[in-house]
């Protein structure tokens, strides 16, 4: 059996940063790894193996038993970030961490500190997987890939150990919010199934956040400046304009647990014309139909202030809180939890500030918790991952499709 570790130090030298202006079906570092990954399954014997021209890879492991058992899928992605890049990466391994400063790239005085991030001393003792400062890592969703195959190694070389038929995929652009665009939930064949592409050890998560993104174009008009009174419409003050008629205390840096925000992800203008694009969130749909409803009216209100398609705006829904989907077969959550207390992990069931393809799987038909991959910091230069995490993301995979099994 090859590491979980070795496994996720392989993969991180694939680069499969997404891009959200990908004209394709996917990126190819991504395909590249999805072939390799292929071989891999080969090796391990799995059936049904296949890769199709979106990126996904799917595979079954047929049960090994005659007891009916509910087919049980485990799910994790191919692409990084495109925040940071994802190529030429460089792990560096920090064995039995002190506690203190970890240099990571001297030449560039970037330092992972404990100062900057108090949950590294939570792990002294540990080993611990970084960057060398100059990439992000990969453990998002690597790491998640990594214990799933390690997880499926273990049972292909235990196969005394009885198990009902499990469904494994790999996907691809998570990280652009298409994960689930060309997800063949047939095809998968799982009744339910877990994404491992949670943070920290221990996390377990069933709620994730209602969302939806926003462009607003704004049109101004640009005349001499000299000459302009009475004439000029600067597109960027009236941006200004809309943003102050938003709430000022809701927005990411200000909101923490079930809070919702509005957020400004871009701004880009001059006098003619300014975008301005934010997302909506919220866990309760109330209060997010009344976010929508709040932008959606400040836009109304300032057409009428400065004349009709002075201020275009264009609302879309991303996904939604997958608790109602869950709720139903809670007992999957029931097995999660069951499954860290008995491998020694301490459940953390805390909703995702965020969202995963499981809740758009959530409402395609497939109930998708998501489970820890083990790492802390995703997206940046300061990302890692104790190698202790992954370990038991793979004992708590395997206690899942134990309890499952013997239900």
């Amino acid at each position: 059996m090859k590491t979980v570790t070795e496994r996720f130090l392989k993969y991180v030298n694939y680069d499969t940063q997404s891009s959200e202006e990908m004209t394709v079906n996917t990126t190819p570092g991504q395909i590249e790894l999805a072939r390799y990954l292929v071989e891999e399954l080969k090796a391990l014997e799995l059936e049904d193996i296949s890769l199709d021209e979106n990126g996904y890879v799917l595979a079954n492991l047929p049960a090994n038993t005659e007891k009916q058992i509910p087919a049980l899928g485990f799910i994790a992605h191919l692409d990084t970030s495109p925040d940071m890049t994802g190529r030429d990466v460089k792990p560096k391994l920090i064995e039995n961490y002190d506690g203190g400063e970890i240099v990571l790239n001297s030449d560039k005085d970037i330092v992972l500190s404990p100062r900057d991030f108090p949950e590294l001393l939570k792990y002294q003792g540990k080993t611990l997987i970084t960057t060398d400062g100059t990439t992000l890592l990969g453990a998002d969703d690597k790491a998640g890939i990594a214990e799933i195959m390690t997880a499926l190694d273990y049972l292909q070389s235990h196969r005394d150990i009885p198990h009902g038929k499990l469904c494994i995929a790999f996907t691809p652009n998570e990280e652009v919010g298409r994960g689930a665009d060309h997800f063949d939930i047939q095809r998968f064949g799982a009744d339910y199934a877990y994404t491992i592409d949670g943070g920290p050890i221990g996390e377990l998560e069933y709620e994730n956040f209602n969302a939806a993104e926003v462009k607003i174009k704004i049109q101004g008009r640009n005349v001499h400046p000299g000459y302009s009174k009475g004439k000029m419409i600067n597109s960027i003050l009236l941006a200004q304009e809309f943003i102050e008629q938003l709430p000022k205390s809701e927005i990411p840096a200000n909101t923490d647990g079930y809070e919702g925000f509005y957020h400004l992800t871009d701004f880009q203008g001059n006098v003619e014309e300014t975008k301005l694009n934010y997302i909506i969130r919220d866990f309760d749909m109330a209060s997010f139909k009344r976010r929508k409803d709040n932008i959606c009216q400040i836009a109304f209100n300032l057409n009428v202030k400065h004349g009709q398609g002075t201020f275009v705006m264009d609302l879309k829904d991303q996904y939604f809180n997958m608790k109602e989907k869950i709720e139903p077969v809670k007992h999957i959550i029931d097995n999660a939890e069951r499954a860290m207390k008995e491998v020694g992990v301490v459940p953390d069931v805390r909703p995702i500030r965020g969202g995963t393809d499981g809740a758009r799987l959530s409402f395609m038909g497939l109930p998708t918790p998501n489970i820890f991959a083990g790492g802390h910091n995703f997206h940046g230069k300061f990302e890692f991952i104790p190698t202790f995490a992954m370990e038991k993301a793979v004992e708590v995979i395997l206690k899942i499709i134990n309890i499952s099994t013997n239900s």
